[in-house]
């Protein structure tokens, strides 16, 4: 048997390939399928089986081009409304492929359709090797259960507890967990950094498990859970029918200077991709900073409608290429175009680029020692309760669509996150919105910290 794990960074999001023999399966893949063609290539395999653990929000699949390409079967859970060609998998289902036996648990919870799938290589031994379970069990953390129209957050976090305690924690200790996401997903709220782990360290330490009644697990699950991005309905939406191949998109239009500007005027959301000092140098006045460094597709999605059909601006090709795939991976494939020549090819235009002033954490410091600011972190809530800045007042990025800090607009402003990449994007959203005098910190509160100022924790000091 050969067995791989492809990690996805940019969408903390785990897919997975076993190969047996001449056929092989894919599990939960992402929307653009060449790694898998060429895994499956290299180990003389042809795709067979698709399965899909649930209908996923948080990105697009590629199962139904796989399966056009290939002529695999797609395999997904009950009670997902699934259109998409498929074939509808029950506790007990099994596959047998070449040497191994993957076998189908129902985890409802995550979702109404949530599986999980046990995989067993007979050729060492009869016992069960691993588990994918999908956004049922992270490490370190459980599927959030508040993702479904046809149920309550309540009545699916009774069904993922029912699933972990019947399912999974029946399986032996040594059995490997394979989750679909790591630490940044927004389908959990704690997430581990590992990639994978065992029943048994899940068992002893993840806190979801620990929990020791159904009520208890049903009110913790279901209090102070993140907001649910916009696109994330709309990706399972797409994933009930299945999306069209990356290849059918049209080709990206370049946009000159003028029409830019009149379309930034008209409301038009421009997203620059570069890095965050690259932006703070020189922009398009009007422009957001989504940079490709870090989680791009999860926050333009959070932060951009999926049909809002943005222009990119970018220094190169491939820059444009590469947002463009990330854009797509979660739905947002109706791009307006990009700038020509960039902000390069704005300014030989004739018009004035602008630039975002920078502070270090000491300017920092220094600032809030002489008089109060208005200095805000864009955090999420969990990050803020660990670790505070004194003098910072939280307003986490992921609340900015729907509406805008409360701020001063004759005052100056400085933003601050964890690195300097959301706050970043933060200070952009206040710019466009009309705030004249905002600041970024660099190198954020992971800055503050190694240079030794002082932290609290949910106002005791650290």
């Amino acid at each position: 048997m050969y067995f791989e794990q492809f990690y996805l960074g940019c969408l903390a999001h785990a897919s997975y390939m076993i190969v047996s023999g001449a056929e092989a399966v894919v599990v939960d893949p992402q929307r653009d399928v060449e790694s898998y063609l060429e895994a499956a290539k290299r180990h003389n395999a042809t795709i067979r089986h698709v399965f899909e653990t649930h209908l996923h929000a948080d990105f697009v699949s590629g199962h139904r081009e796989l399966a056009e390409r290939t002529g695999a079967k797609i395999y997904i859970g009950p009670n997902g409304g699934a259109t998409v060609p498929h074939v509808e998998v029950r506790d007990g289902f099994e596959l047998c492929v070449g040497t191994v036996r993957i076998g189908v648990l129902e985890t409802p919870g995550h979702t109404p359709e949530s599986i999980c799938l046990l995989v067993t290589d007979e050729e060492k031994s009869k016992e069960p090797w691993a588990v994918l379970t999908g956004d049922t069990l992270f490490v370190g953390d459980v599927g959030r259960p508040d993702l479904s129209k046809a149920y309550s957050a309540s009545v699916l976090a009774g069904m993922l507890y029912d699933s972990l305690h019947r399912r999974l924690l029946t399986l032996p200790d040594n059995v490997i967990v394979y989750p679909g996401h790591g630490e940044g997903s927004l389908c959990g709220r704690k997430l581990g950094t590992a990639h994978s782990s065992t029943i048994r360290t899940e068992r002893l330490t993840n806190y979801a498990l620990q929990i020791k009644t159904r009520e208890e697990f049903i009110q913790q699950l279901t209090i102070n859970l993140p907001p649910c991005p916009q696109y994330f309905p709309q990706d399972a939406q797409i994933n009930r029918s299945g999306a069209p191949a990356l290849a059918d998109l049209p080709k990206l239009q370049a946009i000159g200077a003028q029409q830019l500007k009149v379309l930034i005027e008209a409301g038009v959301i421009a997203i620059d991709v570069r890095p965050a000092e690259e932006f703070a140098r020189r922009h398009v006045p009007g422009s957001i900073n989504i940079p490709l460094s870090g989680q791009f597709a999860s926050w333009a999605g959070t932060l951009v409608d999926l049909a809002a059909s943005p222009v990119l601006i970018a220094d190169t090709v491939e820059q444009l290429d590469e947002a463009r795939t990330r854009l797509a991976r979660i739905g947002l494939d109706e791009e307006r175009g990009y700038l020509k020549d960039g902000v390069k090819g704005w300014e030989q235009a004739g018009f004035e680029s602008t630039s975002l002033p920078q502070i270090t954490v000491q300017d920092l410091h220094d600032c809030l020692k002489s008089r109060p600011r208005q200095v805000i972190d864009v955090r999420r809530g969990p990050e803020w309760q660990c670790v505070q800045v004194e003098g910072t007042t939280l307003y986490p990025l992921d609340r900015f669509k729907a509406a805008l800090p409360e701020l001063k607009l004759d005052e100056p402003v400085i933003v601050i996150c964890k690195s300097g990449y959301r706050s970043s994007v933060a200070c952009s959203m206040l710019k466009r919105a009309g705030y004249a005098n905002v600041t970024n910190v660099i190198g954020g509160v992971d800055a503050w910290q190694a240079a030794g100022f002082a932290v609290t924790s949910e106002g005791v000091p650290a």
